[in-house]
């Protein structure tokens, strides 16, 4: 842990962030009292919110039948020839 007074961290913000980007705390402290800890940033996930997209999306009735352009050109495309 690193400890800082004010001053210091207004002098040095940048290279102390850089410590805190690297996993270390920073204390800033006023007349040699913590005052403030500086930390890594940890993204937090919403939880998913289940039929958020009902009425946004669709799927075709067909999204699944076979194509016949790509059935034709992969059982009888030259890549594979019959024996």
């Amino acid at each position: 842990m690193i400890i800082a007074n004010i001053h210091e961290a207004k002098t040095n913000l940048s290279r102390l962030l850089e410590q805190v980007a690297q996993g270390k705390e920073v204390v800033i402290a006023k007349a040699g009292k913590p005052v403030a800890k500086l930390v890594p940033h940890k993204e937090e996930l919403q939880p998913r919110k289940f039929g958020f997209l009902k009425g946004k999306i669709s799927i075709p009735d067909d999204f699944d039948d076979e194509d016949e352009e790509i059935n034709k050109l992969f059982y009888e495309g030259e890549l594979f020839p019959k024996e």
